[in-house]
């Protein structure tokens, strides 16, 4: 699989589902102050996507679970624990969190799916090489899931 790569707003594409780069889940949604895309999906969708993953419980390094959108105009969000608990993103992580975000969205009959590129930023990745793992992941996988990924400010 070949995704498109575009540099804007993940909140902003023309797709069913964003992947929104998250944590383990692990510490109460209410007590952290979400920097990045978590922040901005917060801002736009509200509590009701956090509120609905915590009831999930944890998530192991690399998963994924799909939630509802809240404010969001799309069918769902998928959250992926692209970090520890340390707030560190690592090769396994970043294409583990890939491939199961594409796993979730399958499973659900998801027809379109933007990315950002996973633990480039809050995650610590350099940016260049987060993406590259991305890539590498997906390459290999068919898939009939339309797939973007989405650089913002014109990081890649």
């Amino acid at each position: 699989m070949t995704p498109t790569l575009v540099t804007g707003d993940l909140l902003e594409q023309p797709v069913e589902v964003i992947v929104n780069a998250w944590n383990r889940n692990i510490i109460p949604w209410w007590l952290l102050i979400p920097a990045g895309v978590a922040g901005a999906i917060r801002r736009q969708a509200g509590t009701a996507p956090f509120k609905e993953l915590a009831k999930t419980g944890p998530l192991p390094l690399g998963a994924a679970r799909l939630t509802g959108a809240g404010r969001l105009p799309f069918k769902g969000i998928i959250h992926v624990a692209g970090i520890s608990m340390w707030w560190v993103s690592s090769e396994r992580s970043i294409r583990d969190s890939t491939r199961n975000a594409l796993r979730v969205a399958q499973a659900a009959g998801i027809a379109s799916l933007a990315y950002p590129i996973i633990g480039g930023g809050t995650g610590g990745t350099q940016v260049g090489r987060a993406l590259d793992w991305m890539l590498q992941e997906l390459e290999p996988l068919d898939s009939l899931v339309d797939v973007t990924i989405v650089s913002f400010a014109g990081r890649a």
